[in-house]
């Protein structure tokens, strides 16, 4: 028999994406259902952190108007204390719970006073950069495995083509073609989790990272109003000891 006459009497393979999953070994089929779940929890991921960030872009926005605006921070703090606060909102209450605490005993002395609002203001901020950068890790996870893990689902598939091709002895290209383009589909799934994963990761990471700039320079400013009434409080203090 000729190779045209085994090329003709081969079976025609179903090179669909479909098709080409369907025939794939069962662990190339585990490792591609697995980077398709990657890649759907990455788009949940990003869907999520964008209308969080949004949420909290519009909060911080309307808390520096409100700051601003010359409204008493008791007023304020009382205000957004029996409330749930996000961003610059939570460095302010934290601040001004210390704050407060500090002159609940009489005669409370202001020694380390700024130094204690500078830490709950630093403790603050880590908190609500913490909350907008869990679940990215997933991203970068995702981004710099899933690659591999296609490419070992396609390094898998060609030896179970090759295994098929020596068992058969045909090494027609119409008989080899289908084997490699199954095992290739998986690298192919593997990039489509990644690319994704990694922009989008290097993104908000940069929005992150412009919200901690935001969140730092609010607290030195909110520090500086801080401390300049603690001198006055020491001032006054001190004139009436005198």
């Amino acid at each position: 028999m000729n190779p045209a006459d085994v090329v003709a009497a081969a079976p025609t393979a179903d090179l669909t994406i479909l098709g080409m999953f369907m025939n794939a070994s069962v662990l190339v089929k585990l490792i591609m259902l697995g980077l398709l779940g990657s890649s759907l929890a990455c788009w949940a991921i990003i869907i999520n952190k964008f209308i969080l960030f949004t949420s909290t872009r519009k909060a911080m926005d309307r808390f520096e108007q409100v700051f601003w605006s010359g409204q008493s921070l008791e007023e304020l703090y009382t205000d957004l204390s029996q409330t749930e606060t996000i961003g610059m909102a939570s460095l302010f209450v934290g601040a001004m719970r210390e704050w407060k605490r500090s002159f609940q005993n009489v005669g409370a002395s202001f020694m380390g006073l700024h130094a204690r609002l500078e830490k709950v203001l630093d403790v603050s901020i880590a908190r609500e950069v913490e909350k907008l950068e869990s679940k990215l890790i997933v991203l970068a996870t995702v981004a710099s495995t899933a690659p591999f893990v296609g490419l070992f689902g396609t390094v898998w598939g060609i030896m179970t083509s090759f295994r098929s091709i020596a068992a058969s002895k045909n090494t027609s290209l119409a008989v080899i073609a289908p084997g490699l383009a199954e095992a290739l589909l998986a690298t192919a799934i593997g990039l489509f989790a990644a690319i994704p994963a990694l922009i989008f990761f290097n993104n908000l990471q940069g929005i992150v990272a412009r919200f901690q700039a935001r969140m730092e320079s609010f607290a030195d400013e909110f520090s500086s109003i801080l401390s300049r009434q603690i001198d006055h409080h020491v001032g006054g203090e001190r004139d009436r000891a005198a």
